[in-house]
C-alpha cells in the first residue's frame, strides 16, 4: 500500500481519488504549511502530488525542500516543455485520478 500526500484542491472539486484507487492511502493538505505539517506527522509518505497552480506549487516545493533533507518525491502536472520547479518531477497534465496513477507508476518502479 502506498501513501500519497495530495496538496491543493482540484479545479472541479471532487476528484474521486479514493474511489478509483482504494488500496492507496490519500492524505490531503490545503497548502504548503499544511503539507509540511502532514509530512512531519506522517513519516511514511511515499510521494507528494501537487494540484496547486504553479506559483503556489513553487512555494510548496521550496517549503518541503527547506524542511526535510530527504523528502519524498514531489510531482506536479506541467505542460510539455515547461520546466518544473527545482525538486519537483513533471507529469503530463490530466485529471487528478490519472495524475495519481502516474505517480504510482513512477514510485512503483
Amino acid at each position: 500500500m502506498y501513501s500519497v500526500l495530495v496538496v491543493g484542491t482540484p479545479p472541479s472539486g471532487g476528484d474521486g481519488l479514493e474511489e478509483r484507487l482504494p488500496s492507496v492511502e490519500v492524505l490531503r493538505a490545503r497548502d504548503a504549511d499544511d503539507a509540511i505539517e502532514k509530512l512531519a506527522r506522517n513519516r511514511r509518505v511515499d510521494a507528494v502530488l501537487l494540484l496547486e497552480e504553479l506559483p503556489a506549487a513553487r512555494k510548496t516545493v521550496s517549503a518541503i525542500r527547506d524542511e526535510f533533507p530527504a523528502p519524498p518525491p514531489v510531482f506536479l502536472a506541467l505542460p510539455a516543455g515547461a520546466p518544473p520547479p527545482e525538486g519537483a518531477r513533471p507529469l503530463e497534465p490530466g485529471r487528478p485520478a490519472d495524475l495519481l496513477c502516474r505517480v504510482l507508476d513512477q514510485i512503483g518502479r
